[in-house]
């Protein structure tokens, strides 16, 4: 069974190297979203519809339903697909269903962007300077250097522009009218990935009260953050592992 991995903002598929590594896998395939890590066609609209139907544009093309795991907004296009065409999908995975809670509020980096001109003006900070000034940004925030060098590489207008227009695509009340439809997910077996120190994706409550409407237990990786398949790859990977051994 094919795995289908997507990452998120503002991020390349270099995030799922050590996990990949450490599933141990060959079936195993990285989809970067337009304008992360991959071109953002002129007229592509960056709205996280577009988004959705890029995605199952993608899985199509597969031609057989996978397992489909997402990470940031890479989870939040799985949570999308799986509500919509859920039979493109044997199980799916994300780390983001807080995000859908009708109590969400998009954390503080989101918002700004999220306002015209103060969204501009951070974009231009948030991917400036120097293609080592950026991957030093990233070092610094504990992401391994060959896994920023390849961040930093793909990070410039492009990616600016994906940014401001699937953020502001997804501006409340619209991600909670997304997360209407979390009950379509139990169409297929899910997960929930809940690191207990990732400040961005909403209280625990919010993600187990997400996970349980759409039909999916929640695993907990406890001190772990955000990126979770970078800082402990070896506990993610067997996460996915007895997730999927359910299935067989």
């Amino acid at each position: 069974m094919t795995v289908v991995l997507v990452h998120g903002n503002p991020e390349t598929d270099a995030i799922w190297g050590p996990l990949v590594d450490a599933l141990g896998r060959e079936d195993v395939v990285r989809l970067s979203p337009p304008g992360f890590g991959a071109p953002l066609p002129d007229d592509f609209p960056a709205t996280y519809i577009a988004y959705r139907d890029w995605l199952e544009g993608e899985l199509e093309t597969i031609g057989e339903p996978v397992d489909l795991v997402g990470h940031d907004w890479g989870g939040g296009h799985v949570i999308n697909v799986v509500t919509h065409r859920p039979e493109l999908v044997r199980s799916w995975v994300s780390d983001i269903l807080g995000c859908f809670d009708p109590d969400y509020v998009w954390h503080d980096l989101a918002q700004v962007w999220q306002t015209p001109d103060e969204g501009e003006k951070l974009v231009d900070t948030f991917l400036g300077g120097t293609l080592e000034e950026r991957t030093a940004r990233w070092v610094e925030f504990g992401i391994p250097s060959d896994i920023a060098s390849s961040w930093a590489a793909a990070q410039g207008p492009e990616m600016g522009r994906a940014i401001l227009l699937l953020y502001r695509s997804a501006r409340q009340p619209g991600m909670a009218e997304a997360g209407r439809a979390l009950a379509n997910a139990a169409a297929r077996p899910g997960l929930s990935v809940l690191a207990t120190e990732d400040t961005y994706v909403g209280s625990e409550a919010m993600r187990r009260r997400a996970a349980e409407r759409a039909g999916a237990p929640t695993e907990v990786l406890d001190g772990l953050g955000h990126w979770w398949m970078m800082q402990d790859p070896a506990r993610g990977a067997a996460a996915l592992a007895r997730f999927w051994e359910t299935l067989d």
